[in-house]
């Protein structure tokens, strides 16, 4: 159940003849945390349909001069955003379809209890939460090109605070394609040596031959090749920040140079007898456990622990679902500007598709699967056909089937009584028959045997 500041953003409109059960489903809705007005006719619930926004329409079917059917149409014609429920004291199969076919999301069979009208109305609210948010612009973020509102990217941007106004190491841990790279520069441009120079080392793009001559930097003459003297990345980042990505991967002969200069603060060029200080910032990132190596013996302990003061973990896609739409938002507006087109619509079973998807190449896969769609599909409109095969299983499996109504009514009568507690008189009155005609329907729905004579 939404807690009741997100009730208060539907707005429902309830339709029906009955002047009786127009109050009851208000009060209900209205108690629920709902923003609910009536209308007891088609023609009421059209003037209000003109004048004021509404989210849900909750219709009966059954309404002198028009129907609920010809409420669907008009709505579906005239504001196509307005979700539909059709609720009914005649149910058939046709009138379901029919219902369905021409715009309603559900369908209610009078009488039904409080808990059944409000998680049909919950399921509505996520669905068009969910086409709203694809719908929506991405939030601005403030934290140098990090995307994302949710309460797990909301607890990185308060470790990047705390990071940004201080000097210490700081690591960076997390899955491949989680945007682990943009951390450092929130950090270093967030802090007070943001003017400073910012270098990005990746530990394995460095050969061992190489690591003191790249890290430190050498003079002229040092060795075969070196024919001028050139500076090292420590030096360049001297006074800012040095960002060392996959540090995980960093070969033993690597690990211990930058124990060293983590130690003493200090660079020895190559070639050169003399040392020299620098004041370097070190933030570090790895999609490796580095505790786990360390026990393996294939991580320095020693090192761990020097870059280790600060942990920032990134968390996955798939623990920060409400950050999916934003996402795909901002590559949408990326790439239709690259490719100078339209940013095509997406089916709510597509939207509902990609929000299911457990991402297990993150944020990276995202961006590709955009990429991909912009290019791939001409339509303005992106259907689950569309998609990827490893996406189109993800669709939740339709609520709604067609059944025989003795079954129904069989499957509503359970509900009544576990509802009071096997109570047959509170249920018999909740649907509105007496005892006899309850213990009858069991008796044929086979809930009942020999039931006692009335």
């Amino acid at each position: 159940m939404p807690d009741k500041k997100m009730r208060e953003k539907l707005r429902i409109l309830i339709v029906d003849d009955s002047t009786e059960t127009l109050e009851i489903l208000q009060r209900q809705l209205n108690a629920a945390g709902y923003a609910a007005r009536v209308a007891p006719g088609v023609a009421e619930a059209i003037g209000i349909l003109e004048f004021h926004p509404v989210d849900l329409v909750i219709t009966d079917m059954k309404m002198p001069r028009a129907s609920g059917l010809d409420l669907v149409r008009y709505i579906r014609q005239n504001a196509p955003d307005t979700e539909i429920m059709i609720m009914t004291a005649y149910p058939c199969i046709e009138g379901a379809v029919q219902s369905v076919k021409d715009g309603a999301e559900d369908y209610l069979t009078k009488p039904f209890t409080n808990a059944e009208l409000l998680a049909a109305i919950e399921r509505i609210r996520e669905k068009l939460a969910l086409r709203r948010s694809a719908h929506a612009a991405a939030a601005p973020s403030p934290t140098f090109g990090i995307i994302g509102e949710s309460p797990a990217m909301r607890a990185v941007y308060a470790l990047i605070d705390k990071a940004a106004s201080t000097l210490v190491n700081v690591l960076i841990s997390g899955e491949s394609g989680t945007g682990k790279e943009l951390v450092p520069r929130a950090i270093h441009y967030g802090g007070d040596r943001a003017s400073a120079p910012f270098v990005s080392v990746n530990c394995t793009a460095i050969p061992d031959t190489l690591i003191e001559s790249e890290l430190f930097g050498h003079v002229k003459g040092a060795f075969t090749g070196a024919k001028e003297s050139r500076t090292g990345f420590f030096q360049i980042a001297d006074g800012g920040t040095i960002f060392l990505d996959e540090i995980g991967d960093a070969s033993p002969n690597l690990q211990g140079k930058l124990l060293r200069v983590l130690q003493n603060k200090e660079i020895h060029m190559v070639g050169s007898s003399h040392l020299r200080k620098v004041d370097t910032r070190v933030i570090a990132a790895t999609h490796k456990d580095l505790r786990s190596l360390v026990s393996k013996g294939l991580f320095r302990e020693d090192l761990f622990y020097r870059i280790d003061v600060i942990d920032i973990p990134v968390p996955p896609l798939r623990e920060r679902s409400d950050d999916v739409m934003i996402l795909m938002n901002h590559f949408l507006a990326k790439f239709s500007k690259e490719m100078h087109r339209e940013i095509p619509e997406f089916t709510d079973s597509a939207l509902m598709a990609i929000r299911s998807h457990s991402w297990p190449g993150n944020v990276r896969e995202l961006e590709n699967l955009v990429q991909r769609l912009m290019v791939v599909v001409d339509s303005g409109r992106i259907d689950v056909a569309d998609l990827p095969p490893a996406l189109r299983g993800q669709i939740p499996a339709k609520t709604w089937r067609a059944r025989p109504l003795a079954e129904v009514e069989a499957e509503h009568i359970d509900n009544v009584l576990a509802e009071v507690d096997g109570n047959k008189t509170r249920a018999a009155e909740i649907l509105g028959i007496d005892r006899k005609t309850l213990r009858l329907k069991l008796k044929r729905a086979g809930r009942l045997e020999n039931p006692p004579e009335e």
